[in-house]
């Protein structure tokens, strides 16, 4: 159930706190006053986008946030599949801009826009100012069924994916084989020559940047060998003035006055150290020398192979992994094609294999929309009664078609409705209204959340193109609804209104210079007030308040 929303900064919000109660919640007031503001601010904190610049002009960051009780195991288990720890029972969503930047927490815990699309899926079911149009789409049909129709219908299209995306493969491998005017051979012969020089380079991890530091060196070993020899030179002992040599004189003279100085040993002792470092060190640069390769045979041998490395990996990929997979698609292709009449024979025989298969899981699941769909359209025709349509004949055409194959199976699904006595049932896209859209709708998410744990239901102006008694049924509607789940409705009618267990009025302030729209929840009389403005318009008499008490007192008797 959802306890509180807290809205900030947005759009003509400056800053509302909403408690919601159980049962049914009632949000009323003038048009423009800032109700879809609400219900975007609410779709906004469950994940949806939003336009940066809904944040007010002279604030820093935008703010909604969502409490909600946890009473379900579904929320319990999702919280958990997402690592999101659970305390006292609440969940708090909490969505920030910021410099045109999301800050999402989740308890705390910072989340991603998509894991609060996962957990809202389980706590909250919201429909929209103008969904009810979906209705006119035939998809729509087919999902609203197959929602119904629960777990037994979801293995079945989990098993119909998997058998579509393997049977699809094959069919494009088939029709690839088959084109005309594809020459095989010469995709062999290819294929082949391909292979071989892969083969052939032989090219191994590492090795590339193996060559091209020797490529290096040996394309510099004129200006090394320089280098070396002169570092020898200088700090060698075959020269007088060279580091070695003057290091030993001075070596030389110390230990002949060491006997007039015992203190000197120390300096002795540290020359005798620089003394061997020098001499390791000449004797390294000697063998250094002595191993430097400048000849123009090893020159060409190393650019030779780092050519030939490189073109491997230009053309076949930049890492022996990538070789290695490319090589290998080649010699399955040369593996498929050398004999194409057996090659062709296994595709088929493995598309034909594959699509019985595929045809018996389709079969099944229409078995299981045919037999709920009955189900279903039995109680929508009932809700459709108690929402003033009062002789609909109402059904679901469930109708397999081999050449619809799909992921989700083959049914083209569609909805019929008769609204009138007499009248021939036709597809509901062709028949119904504004306002008989909306009703079959709102009947639609009765029974369905029926079969539902989400907790809670928001209705944004279900009562589009109603009036009258069919607004009362719609009222009983929401009001039996609400028995099982909470509601939250935003509506125009005072005969929805007057069922409110929490009434809240909503309504547009000027502020010195500024517009901002305010929440306030309404004590009875209030609420009475705002029924008899929903039904008098702009002067309300004693009779106007006296109707909307009694409005208000007959939709607490409804059951």
């Amino acid at each position: 159930m959802l306890l509180n929303l807290h809205v900030k900064n947005i759009a003509l919000i400056d800053d509302v706190e909403l408690d919601f109660a159980g049962g049914l919640n009632i949000l009323t007031g003038e048009t423009g006053a800032g109700k879809s503001i609400l219900i975007d601010s609410i779709n906004f904190a469950l994940g949806k986008r939003m336009r940066a610049d809904v944040v007010r002009d002279d604030a820093q960051y935008a703010l909604c946030e969502l409490t909600f009780s946890v009473d379900s195991e579904d929320v319990r288990d999702k919280l958990a599949s997402l690592d999101i720890p659970c305390e006292n029972d609440e969940v708090i969503m909490q969505r920030r801009i910021m410099n045109g930047r999301n800050v999402i927490r989740i308890n705390g815990e910072s989340a991603s826009a998509s894991m609060l699309k996962e957990l809202a899926s389980v706590l909250i079911d919201i429909h929209g100012q103008h969904e009810h149009q979906s209705l006119l789409y035939t998809k729509k049909h087919k999902e609203i069924l197959d929602s119904f129709c629960g777990n037994e219908l979801k293995t079945l299209k989990e098993k119909i994916s998997s058998v579509y995306a393997e049977y699809s493969e094959v069919l494009k491998e088939l029709n690839d084989a088959k084109a005309p005017g594809r020459d095989m051979d010469k995709e062999v012969s290819l294929a082949r020559f391909e292979a071989d020089e892969i083969i052939a380079a032989a090219v191994k991890e590492g090795e590339a940047e193996e060559l091209e530091t020797l490529y290096r060196k040996l394309s510099n070993a004129k200006r090394i060998a320089e280098a070396v020899g002169y570092a020898h030179l200088i700090c060698g002992y075959d020269d007088e003035g060279a580091a070695g040599s003057a290091v030993g004189r001075a070596l030389s003279k110390l230990s002949g006055a060491a006997e007039y100085d015992e203190g000197l040993q120390p300096l002795i002792n540290e020359l005798a150290d620089i003394d061997g470092l020098l001499n390791d060190f000449n004797r390294s640069a000697a063998a250094y020398e002595a191993e430097i390769d400048s000849s123009p045979e090893r020159f060409q041998e190393v650019e030779d192979r780092l050519n030939t490395v490189n073109r491997i990996r230009e053309r076949y990929g930049d890492t022996v992994d990538k070789i290695n997979e490319y090589l290998e698609r080649q010699q399955a292709l040369i593996e498929r094609y050398s004999d194409r009449e057996s090659y062709i024979a296994g595709l088929e025989k493995r598309h034909d294999d594959l699509k019985k298969e595929l045809l018996d899981l389709c079969g099944r699941a229409s078995k299981v929309r045919k037999r709920e769909a009955e189900v279903l359209a039995g109680k929508i025709r009932e809700a459709l009664i108690d929402l003033n349509f009062l002789d609909v004949s109402f059904e679901i055409s469930v109708k397999p078609d081999e050449d619809a194959l799909s992921s989700s199976g083959y049914d083209l699904v569609e909805f019929l409705i008769s609204t009138n006595p007499g009248e021939k049932i036709r597809p509901l896209t062709e028949v119904a209204s504004g306002g008989e859209l909306s009703r079959i709708m709102l009947a639609l998410k009765s029974v369905l959340a029926d079969e539902d744990s989400v907790g809670t239901l928001i209705f944004d102006e279900i009562d589009t193109g109603i009036s009258g008694r069919t607004a009362q049924k719609v009222s009983a509607k929401l009001k039996q609804l609400s028995g099982a789940h909470q509601v939250i409705c935003i509506t125009h009618l005072p005969q929805i209104a007057a069922a409110a267990d929490k009434h809240f009025e909503i309504s547009k302030q000027v502020e010195g210079s500024r517009t901002v729209t305010d929440v306030a929840a309404l004590d009875e009389e209030a609420s009475v007030k705002e029924l008899a403005r929903m039904l008098g318009g702009a002067k309300i008499t004693d009779n106007v308040i006296n109707n909307a008490r009694e409005m208000k007192m007959l939709a607490g008797s409804i059951e």
